[in-house]
């Protein structure tokens, strides 16, 4: 149903003429998270491979992100919450996500495997699935191995079990996908006009970024 939601959004996006600066209104675009901002801006993903909504909005995810002022990160953050395979093949996941970033291979290796998963209908059942996904999209298997189990990659999926724990405690994280600017600002997707939802979502990312308190 959230895949057909986010085909259907994405679809009627694409093809509206986006002519107008929307006014975005607090409580009802985004909801306000945190007193305080991140030191740099920052616009944040929430998401599942196993999620047939977050393979939608991938496009338009990576779009977005290529777009972003110069001064500001994107970052995803994997969660495990989404059924579809073992905490461990999710936890490879996550930290293949991290060294795909890192070699500038991020947007390929989540392209990949959403389409692993969501279009060939194929199972990530092992280590050894995730790994041949990665090299599929030009990463070595001796940069692979040298990274897959190392402290800093360790420590990045750590971080995002921890940032996802925390958010799932206070009721901010309830599904994915789910963005967030700043660190402060939760972008409520569900009010945003369908009808202009890939326009409306970057101008509001934007607008975030930009806005001072």
């Amino acid at each position: 149903m959230m895949k057909k939601l986010f085909a259907l959004l994405f679809s009627a996006a694409i093809l509206a003429a986006p002519a107008f600066a929307q006014t975005f209104i607090e409580g009802k675009h985004y909801e306000v998270i945190a007193e305080q901002a991140t030191s740099k801006p920052e616009f944040k993903e929430y998401f599942s491979f196993f999620c047939g909504g977050c393979a939608s909005i991938e496009p338009l995810v990576q779009q977005i992100s290529a777009n972003l002022p110069e001064e500001a990160q994107f970052k995803k953050v994997h969660v495990d919450f989404v059924r579809g395979a073992s905490p461990e093949v999710q936890n490879t996941l996550a930290r293949a996500y991290l060294v795909a970033d890192a070699l500038d291979r991020g947007d390929a290796f989540s392209t990949a495997v959403f389409n692993h998963i969501h279009r060939q209908r194929q199972q990530i059942r092992n280590d050894r699935d995730v790994r041949s996904i990665a090299l599929g999209v030009g990463i070595s298997a001796e940069e692979y191995d040298n990274r897959i189990n190392s402290f800093s990659v360790r420590m990045g999926a750590t971080v995002m079990r921890n940032e996802q724990n925390e958010l799932s405690r206070s009721r901010v994280l309830t599904g994915v996908p789910t963005f967030v600017v700043n660190g402060k600002y939760k972008i409520n997707n569900n009010n945003l006009d369908s009808r202009n939802f890939a326009t409306e979502l970057e101008q509001l990312v934007n607008y975030l970024l930009q806005k001072s308190s």
